[in-house]
């Protein structure tokens, strides 16, 4: 199992069809960090509950808005002026550099602000999944595929 959440979220992102699902997600205004989040908590058997939900979506939602949301707008501002400049390019792959360790941090905090939640629970534990995701994404086929695709990350790694 990955003990932090940065390696856990590249392995699950690295599964065929997480990326696309993410960026379904984003799309419906999903935190994709958050959910990798949601994923990884579940596998390590954390038990989920409002406050905790809560503590998890503030804390994603401000370093979102002030931090990774104006990267990420300026990266996609000068998508179509970077392909006919090469130096404007240079400087948005640059931006694009900011914004992944943006979500870096982001997941990092997110790790620190669970840290003290005890983990390893052997009861059922509530659908951090159903508790981060926006409500028009909880149906959603995209959320169904992420959460299928971290189920199947946990068996690899637990030998199952």
């Amino acid at each position: 199992m990955h003990t932090d959440l940065w390696n856990h979220a590249l392995a699950l992102y690295a599964k065929p069809g997480v990326e696309e699902a993410c960026l379904s997600l984003q799309q419906l205004g999903a935190d994709v960090c958050l959910l990798l989040c949601a994923t990884w908590l579940q596998a390590q058997g954390v038990s989920a509950d409002a406050e905790r939900a809560q503590a998890l979506g503030d804390l994603a939602r401000t370093w979102q808005q002030e931090v990774v949301m104006p990267l990420r707008s300026l990266r996609q501002q000068w998508r179509s002026a970077g392909q006919n400049d090469p130096q404007l390019a240079a400087l948005r792959e640059q931006v694009k550099g900011l914004e992944l360790q943006a979500e870096r941090t982001l997941l990092e905090r997110l790790q620190a602000c669970s840290r003290q939640w005890p983990a390893g629970s052997n009861e059922t534990t509530d659908d951090w999944l159903a508790r981060l995701a926006p409500d028009r994404c909880r149906d959603h086929d995209a959320l169904h595929q992420l959460r299928v695709a971290a189920q199947q990350l946990q068996e690899a790694e637990d030998g199952v």
